[in-house]
């Protein structure tokens, strides 16, 4: 499993042209699943995530986390983070898992993360056509991959 997060002053989602999901201060999670996933890694990966010290404290160093200062956080699927590049032009997504497990990881993961911030969680919509919109704030992009825990 793999997220990007962006640290954010606000960001949104546009579902299949109607519905907008939106935040305020906080992160925005792009969240890919891999077939060797399961809630093992969910639950490491949203720990580390909200634990994790990436907003500034008031000596502007990066002390915080999104459970001390209180932020949105606001989740994509996006199975496109597991494409391999290895070989030539075209993308592989021979490791991505397939919808079947992936849907239920998915939720577990905004189970977890609405059971942690209350009314502070908005996600997308698994395989439906999404529309990302953000500000970047720094700028703070981090990559964490379950697979390279150890």
């Amino acid at each position: 499993m793999r997220i990007v997060i962006q640290r954010v002053i606000r960001g949104s989602v546009v579902i299949n042209n109607v519905e907008t999901r939106s935040i305020g201060m906080g992160l925005v999670v792009f969240l890919g699943i891999e077939h060797r996933d399961d809630n093992r890694d969910v639950e490491w990966l949203l720990r580390k995530l909200l634990q994790m010290r990436i907003f500034s404290d008031v000596e502007n160093k990066m002390n915080l986390s999104l459970l001390d200062v209180g932020g949105d956080l606001l989740i994509i699927s996006q199975f496109t983070l597991m494409a391999s590049t290895k070989k030539g032009n075209r993308l592989s997504f021979i490791e991505a898992a397939n919808p079947s497990q992936a849907i239920p990881l998915f939720e577990h993961f905004i189970s977890m993360a609405e059971s942690a911030l209350p009314g502070k969680v908005f996600y997308g919509e698994f395989g439906a056509d999404m529309k990302v919109s953000l500000i970047n704030d720094g700028p703070v992009t981090i990559i964490v991959d379950s697979q390279n825990r150890k």
